[in-house]
């Protein structure tokens, strides 16, 4: 009976390593399989035959143990390794890793099942599948590209076809720099420089020529000057003597596009070279040189605004000889820049800023489009005006006030292409954001405008967290869906169903399903797949062991079986 038992021993003992032998086996079949995870084996001993059990300690004699022998072994376990396997890197965006302890859902033939095999794929129905085709679930965004809440599941499908149609620009942002230092386009300063010929209080006479006539260019000095918008005025000087006394006289008249005056005087005055007051001469008796502080020369209406200086006249007994000097020095350069916008149908317009110097901290702007493209509502300008720190204070549209916060033109344009009129706001920024004005040098630029084209899927990217994002031709993208993520209590209460799925068991726990990332602890990793994590040295080694314990378990029954045919000789 004994040696019976031997022999069934040491059949357990060849059947157990026999298993083993299988899952290292299974092991390295499945080196190259992608997701998948290494299996290992553990043994336990069976139940053992009592021989003696044991006894207490007596006063005369100490305690015994009991005598036991094992009848074999049996396996106790087969068990994963969940460890994060090597990620090999791929072409295809839809080709998904897990780092982390998630796993992907998917759905074949109604049924759920659990995979880390993400070589994913679209098939001819737009639908995300494993290669056994199983679909993959997530949720699908709506039209806005939106990711609905919660953890309801659906297939992901993706329409291949998918087109975003045209959308019209509505708004437009724009940063830069306006030159402190740059000349203003209006006229800031006019300097009279020369000399009036000093005169006695019997001598009367004018300058230049003959006594001041509108008709006759001979008799005033005409020089362009220019208001606060840019445009163009002609200003005529002539000076007039009476009994020794000089006196400056002006008047400005508007000019038409071939700079000739138009219309009657807008405004006209005159300034005495003497203080009847304090009965003095501007005009020092020794030097010869103009005394008389500039004076302001300004029109509201026609917005003109400019310094009229005298430091450079003198009155010396030599011939009248006067020249005028219009903002000196000063280059008058606008600043142009533009944005591509969109109308409703999608066609493009190129949309131009022209911004100009025309008073200290003050700049205009003017909105334009090309004749072709449409046209703009006729209130497309007004000012910026900054403060001393260079921020913007405030913005002025067709001359009224923007009280907004923050303040943001609007004008309207009315495509010339058959597409719907549509509003377009410039947001210039507020504070230091957006356009300021120092002394950098001059350069403005739109940083973005909401308008797009009609366009089709050209691409499809998927980030870390599962947000599969298309990218259409236009260059612009949106969210088109999200791969959810399942984790479990139990990893290894999970059942291999083939097909590198697995499916829920009694053990396992349900699924908790949320999104990669923070809520799963497990991110994705796109173009890659997780490699499989069997170690072939330790399998090696393991199966070293299986087959000694199988060559071991062997001789044990071969050895059995001496003994019994020995003891089948004793009847010899």
């Amino acid at each position: 009976m004994a040696l019976l038992n031997s022999l069934y021993t040491g059949v357990t003992g060849l059947s157990n390593h026999q298993s083993m032998l299988d899952v290292i086996g299974n092991n390295i079949s499945n080196v190259n399989t992608i997701g998948y995870k290494s299996q290992s084996v553990t043994f336990s001993d069976t139940i053992s035959q009592l021989i003696r059990s044991g006894t207490n300690a007596t006063e005369t004699s100490g305690g015994t143990n009991s005598f036991q022998i094992g009848l074999g072994t049996k396996v106790s376990s087969i068990s994963r390794n969940w460890s994060q396997g090597t990620f090999e890197e791929t072409s295809s965006a839809t080709e998904l890793a897990l780092e982390g302890d998630g796993m992907f859902i998917v759905e074949s033939n109604g049924t759920q099942y659990y995979t880390r095999d993400g070589d994913f794929s679209f098939d001819s129905e737009g639908n995300l599948v494993t290669s056994s085709g199983a679909v993959v679930q997530g949720k699908v965004a709506n039209g806005l590209g939106e990711i609905p809440s919660g953890t309801a599941l659906q297939d992901i499908t993706i329409d291949t076809n998918l087109k975003l149609p045209a959308v019209k620009t509505e708004e437009t942002t724009w940063s830069g720099n306006l030159d402190s230092s740059s000349g203003t386009i209006r006229t800031d300063t006019v300097d009279l420089d020369g000399n009036l010929e000093l005169g006695t209080s019997t001598t009367d006479d004018t300058y230049p020529g003959a006594a001041y006539d509108s008709s006759d260019s001979s008799t005033y000095t005409a020089s362009t000057i220019y208001n606060k918008s840019g445009d163009a005025y002609e200003l005529r000087s002539y000076y007039t003597e009476a009994d020794g006394v000089w006196s400056y006289n002006y008047e400005i008249y508007a000019v038409d596009e071939d700079g000739a005056a138009t219309g009657s005087a807008v405004t006209s005055g005159s300034q005495s070279f003497y203080d009847s007051t304090n009965s003095v001469s501007y005009f020092d008796s020794s030097t010869g040189a103009c005394t008389l502080d500039a004076i302001t020369i300004s029109d509201t209406d026609a917005d003109i605004d400019f310094e009229l200086g005298f430091s450079s006249l003198t009155s010396l007994d030599a011939d009248s000889e006067v020249a005028v000097q219009v903002d000196e020095g000063e280059t008058l350069e606008a600043v142009e820049t533009s944005v591509t916008i969109y109308d409703s149908l999608g066609n493009s317009h190129v949309l131009s800023l022209e911004f100009e110097h025309i008073d200290s901290n003050t700049w205009s702007w003017s909105a334009s489009v090309d004749s072709d493209s449409g046209t703009l509502n006729s209130d497309s300008y007004g000012e910026i005006v900054f403060d001393s720190t260079g921020s913007i204070q405030s913005i002025y549209q067709a001359g009224s006030q923007i009280t907004s916060s923050p303040a943001v033109p609007t004008i309207s344009f009315t495509p010339s292409t058959g597409a719907e009129q549509q509003s377009i706001s410039l947001d210039f920024g507020q504070d230091t954001s957006g356009i300021t004005q120092t002394n950098l040098s001059s350069s403005v630029a739109s940083t973005d405008q909401n308008g797009s084209a009609a366009a089709t899927l050209s691409d499809i990217e998927i980030d870390s967290y599962g947000n599969v994002t298309g990218v259409f031709s236009n260059g612009n993208s949106r969210v088109l869906a999200q791969v959810m993520i399942a984790t479990f209590t139990n990893l290894d209460g999970l059942t291999s169903v083939g097909d590198n799925l697995y499916s829920i068991s009694a053990n396992s726990g349900e699924a908790v399903i949320g999104e990669a990332g923070e809520d799963t602890g497990t991110t994705i990793q796109s173009n890659s797949l997780e490699q499989s994590n069997v170690d072939l040295s330790e399998e090696f080694t393991k199966m070293i062991i299986a087959q000694r314990g199988f060559q071991a378990n062997s001789r044990v029954i071969t050895t059995a079986d001496t003994l019994l045919e020995e003891i089948t000789n004793l009847v010899r």
